[in-house]
């Protein structure tokens, strides 16, 4: 019996589970980020996403806001889609997720402009934070995949830290 193979035996589906959410982050939020940066997929490109955050609030240096939030999502994404470094990558996006959720707080859960996307990925992104990144990622000889709370303690501080950051600084 091969070394994966015996992975997936004893976790079942857990392994696959995991690589599903990180595929499944990794392209919602590489997506988004392409749409901020460089307009693609009919994004919105910086200026216009520089105009949209200014009308969630944002009202301070947003060009640089708008090219730290689209490198986040992009790096995290391309991160998570190889499994490497993932806690850093999930607390990335958890941080950005965080700022997501609370710049669209005012507009409801499912109220038109409401933030069940952004809780959703945002969740995810938490999730694979705690578990990290399963038996099928760059990480797997990794203390992080192998003992994962401990990481995740650290990047739920880098995340939420890099949060309030924004909301103060910009």
């Amino acid at each position: 019996m091969t070394n994966m193979s015996r992975w997936s035996d004893e976790n079942g589906g857990l392994d696959y589970g995991l690589l599903v959410l990180r595929l499944m982050l990794a392209v919602a939020m590489g997506a988004h980020g392409l749409m901020q940066v460089f307009g693609l997929f009919g994004g919105p490109g910086m200026a216009r996403f520089g105009t949209l955050l200014q009308g969630y609030g944002f009202s301070r240096n947003i060009e640089f806001l708008t090219w730290l939030t689209g490198i986040t999502e992009v790096a995290g994404a391309v991160l998570l889609v190889l499994g490497l470094f993932t806690p850093l990558a999930a607390a990335g996006l958890l941080g950005v997720g965080i700022s997501a959720v609370r710049a669209k707080w005012t507009g409801g859960f499912t109220q038109g402009e409401g933030f069940e996307l952004e809780l959703t990925l945002t969740v995810i992104a938490f999730a694979l934070l705690l578990t990290g990144p399963g038996w099928y990622a760059l990480d797997r000889h990794t203390a992080w995949r192998r003992k994962p709370l401990g990481f995740a303690i650290g990047g739920i501080i880098v995340a939420v830290g890099g949060a309030v950051a924004v909301s103060s600084l910009f």
